[in-house]
């Protein structure tokens, strides 16, 4: 059974939409904020407080709230929502943080039931009101894109430095956006670095993108490509989509590494087979011009029309010239 509660935690506490993404520009620098339809990670890395197994008792009516938890993480886990939410509930009417944070998850995911943010709203705030860092950034999270409260950023802010004050990286990376963006807060380069350099030290793969975007452009430090190659390279090696198009535009360019046509085909392919859209449009030009790759136009074309597909007016215009 406990294997049961670990597995559901492995499933649950996935990092969410970052707060800001980046674009690889075609003729200057190729970390750009993007604001995004969502704001934050919604779910931090780090969960904490996940109660321990107790002696099993006969009678459902004694089970302890840890008890109740790895019942409806059974539940959940063969999808059995309607049971799960149950134990869920049962458990967190006893005032378990955990089972409070996981009833907001539940609601504002909509995993077996319809997503509701209020009721999501309620059950982050009983869990983040006894200092559970995860549920505080996701209050934080609600707060700052008004999912089921008014919108407001001070709030967010309030919310999301609780979380990032125990140590939740979701939590610094997003209060670093806010620094950033000037949200909640006075704006603030040095702090948005600050912040971003505690998520990306423990591995968050957002906060790494945004710190290397810093010493990209030379916000809030000294501008140092090799330091940006360095934290793109971390995000990168984690699959984060934007990471691989900037390094790879990095490598493209010359910019803190050795210019190297293969590698940046390399990133750009890896981006690029995630979806993004500028990645599959400089495939495209990788393709049609033989940069890194024998020049090919069936390939050249195929990734144009990926991109194009998916609205890149540039990537049309190119389709017209092969």
């Amino acid at each position: 059974m406990k294997r049961l509660l670990l597995a559901l935690i492995a499933l649950l506490f996935v990092s969410g939409v970052g707060y800001a993404q980046g674009t690889v520009s075609r003729d200057k620098n190729p970390i750009k904020e993007q604001k995004k339809e969502e704001k934050g990670q919604s779910i931090s890395s780090n969960p904490g407080g996940k109660g321990k197994s107790s002696p099993k008792k006969q009678n459902n009516s004694y089970l302890t709230p840890s008890e109740m938890n790895e019942k409806g993480a059974e539940a959940y886990y063969y999808a059995n929502y309607a049971e799960a939410i149950k134990w869920f509930r049962k458990s967190a009417a006893q005032g378990n943080a955990w089972a409070q944070f996981i009833l907001g998850y539940i609601y504002g995911n909509g995993e077996g039931v319809p997503r509701d943010y209020t009721e999501a709203a309620k059950w982050c705030r009983k869990a983040a009101e006894q200092g559970y860092a995860s549920a505080q950034n996701n209050l934080g999270f609600l707060y700052h894109n008004g999912y089921g409260v008014a919108q407001d950023y001070t709030k967010a802010v309030k919310w999301y430095r609780k979380a990032a004050d125990q140590g939740d990286a979701s939590a610094q990376f997003n209060l670093g956006g806010m620094y950033y963006s000037g949200e909640g807060v006075p704006q603030s380069y040095s702090e948005a670095v600050r912040w971003y350099r505690k998520a990306a030290d423990q591995g968050n793969a957002s906060a790494q993108y945004s710190l290397g975007d810093m010493f990209c452009k030379g916000d809030g430090v000294v501008q140092d490509y090799i330091e940006a190659v360095k934290w793109l390279r971390e995000a990168a090696e984690q699959g984060h989509a934007v990471a691989e198009l900037a390094l790879g535009w990095m490598y493209q360019n010359g910019y803190g590494v050795a210019q190297d046509y293969t590698e940046a085909v390399k990133w750009y392919r890896k981006a690029a087979e995630q979806g993004d859209i500028t990645a599959q449009y400089n495939m495209g030009l990788m393709y049609q011009y033989g940069y890194g790759v024998t020049k090919n136009i069936v390939e050249a074309r195929r990734w144009y029309e990926k991109a194009a597909a998916q609205g890149d007016e540039d990537a049309k215009e190119a389709l017209k010239t092969l």
